[in-house]
């Protein structure tokens, strides 16, 4: 009789706790052709080391003179990171950016990631 080999156990994935974080966008003021942006972002229910927002432009929008974060735009999709002091957040913490910006201000979608 040949012996039934044994499954070898899968390892079950260590859990690294909810490292997320939330975004959150307004428009400070206005003017023509042009406005202020600041974002939030909160950590989630564990404490993060860093961030990056990222969302789309709206048509003829443009970000410039950013503050505590550094932000990149490639086409129509800004991301922010970051500026190294803001990076860790305890659980549940928060921190703001912000820019100028020129055109019309939309109102867009974040994306938050955490590491």
């Amino acid at each position: 009789m040949t012996p039934t080999p044994t499954p070898t156990p899968t390892p079950t994935p260590t859990p690294t706790g909810n490292l997320g974080c939330s975004a959150t966008y307004r428009v400070v003021s206005q003017w023509s052709g042009g406005f202020q942006g600041e974002v939030r972002v909160v950590a989630g229910s564990s404490a993060i080391r860093g961030w990056t927002v990222s969302w789309t432009l709206g048509a003829n929008e443009a970000v410039n003179w950013p503050w505590s974060a550094t932000v990149t735009t490639s086409g129509s999709t800004v991301t922010a990171r970051d500026a190294g002091y803001n990076g860790a957040l305890a659980a549940g913490a928060a921190t703001t950016f912000g820019f100028l910006g020129t055109g019309s201000a939309s109102t867009p979608t974040l994306s938050c990631t955490a590491s």
